[in-house]
């Protein structure tokens, strides 16, 4: 077999370039810090590696939504803190309202002040995020959540937040279930005077706070009643069930039409419930006793119904004077519901946020995962590769070395 100079030159070359290559690419892994400069290094660990990167980025996006979630609840929950504080003073303020020493003038400036509460109340309501989106107002961020007549505006979507592969959290509440609902599961009821028809009652019966005696008769709170006396002692029950819709009429309780004994405190409504009477009813006096759960729950209705009734004179005037008080009994128990409402929806926004940590931990973890996977497919080991560097150094200058000598021969040069 015969070997031209140029085939020889030309090994001597690709040999030399190879040598070259190698270790320009041994440089790059040690400058990069990476194994695979390209995917052809490795390709089942270059594919590993790009799930393992996508993973690793879809948990820190997650990460990233659990942040937001936080910040929102952390928001929404100094609102509902500042919100069950001012329910506190109302409360109270409904006590002193009770005082049958206040004069109408005192009243009028207890009035000023539960109007203020009622401001502050829908301030807290129109509460926004970070971002400047109304944090109640459902999907319709952009709006204030309720307006100056105390009307919801937004929907009841709640925004949804991807915190995890598998998980979704509600980011805030909507406005509806904070400011127009009573208590979820109530089985409480409330009592309201109603008027005759022409007017307010022209007696002095006050109803207190009704409750259920027999829970056989009424065991999940559906009945509605609507009581009418037809002198000081004897009235009239009418009832509704209030669990189908539209509500509907059921037969009159046995014994009706009921005659109060005298010196009684309660009146019979019958189904097991009674509720707390006194004073003395005018014939055509009328009151209803209604679950919480089926009444109008929005706050700012019971604020202006509680001002109206306040800056009403009723100094002298017995009858105003119950219906002042029928008015603040009403209050009490719808604000004492609200209150309950407002201290569960901010239990649940607590139960979101330590769920919001506990995904935060494994999602730290996982990360943790990713990066030690990763690390084990594409960082360069170090020691191996400085072994190889010298390997492929000495490789090089033989390299060269053959070729020069090589290069020296000639026919001339073997004779000799």
């Amino acid at each position: 077999m015969r070997i031209s100079s140029s085939l020889i030159f030309q090994t001597g070359l690709n040999t030399i370039n190879a040598q070259q290559s190698d270790l320009m690419h041994l440089y790059q892994q040690i400058g990069s810090g990476q194994r695979m400069v390209t995917a052809a290094d490795d390709p089942l660990a270059a594919a590993q590696a790009i799930n393992l990167s996508q993973a690793q980025s879809q948990n820190l996006r997650y990460a990233d939504n659990r942040s937001v979630a936080t910040r929102n609840l952390a928001t929404e929950e100094d609102a509902l803190n500042t919100l069950t504080l001012l329910l506190q003073d109302v409360r109270t303020r409904l006590v002193q309202a009770g005082n049958g020493t206040l004069s109408d003038s005192d009243r009028q400036s207890l009035a000023d002040v539960l109007k203020n509460a009622r401001n502050t109340a829908l301030g807290i309501a129109n509460t926004t995020d970070g971002n400047g989106q109304y944090l109640f107002s459902g999907s319709q961020g952009s709006q204030p959540a309720f307006g100056d007549d105390g009307v919801y505006h937004g929907d009841g979507m709640q925004r949804l937040i991807q915190a995890d592969a598998t998980r979704q959290i509600a980011g805030g509440d909507v406005g509806s279930d904070i400011f127009q609902r009573m208590q979820p599961g109530t089985l409480a009821y409330t009592s309201a005077a109603t008027g005759n028809g022409a007017g307010d009652n022209q007696g002095t019966a006050v109803l207190g706070a009704p409750y259920i005696a027999d829970r056989a008769d009424n065991p999940d709170a559906r009945y509605s009643f609507e009581v009418t006396f037809t002198s000081a002692t004897d009235y009239t029950v009418a009832v509704q069930d209030m669990s189908t819709t539209p509500a509907s009429p059921v037969p009159p309780p046995p014994g009706s039409p009921f005659t109060l004994a005298p010196g009684a405190t309660e009146l019979d409504l019958g189904y097991g419930t009674k509720v707390r009477v006194s004073g003395t009813a005018a014939p055509g006096d009328t009151f209803e006793v209604a679950p919480l759960k089926t009444q109008n729950a929005n706050m700012f209705a019971v604020f202006d119904d509680l001002v109206a009734a306040l800056n009403a004179p009723s100094q002298g005037d017995e009858s105003a004077t119950a219906q002042l008080r029928n008015v603040l009994n009403t209050s009490m128990q719808q604000f004492a519901s609200a209150y309950d409402n407002v201290l569960t929806v901010r239990s649940s926004v607590g139960a979101r946020m330590n769920e919001l940590e506990a995904l935060d931990n494994s999602g730290a973890q996982r990360n943790l995962g990713f990066r030690q996977a990763l690390s084990g497919l594409e960082d360069l080991d170090y020691y191996e590769a400085t072994t190889q560097l010298s390997l492929r150094k000495i490789a090089l200058e033989g390299a060269g070395l053959a070729f020069q000598t090589i290069q020296s021969l000639s026919l001339f040069n073997l004779g000799r």
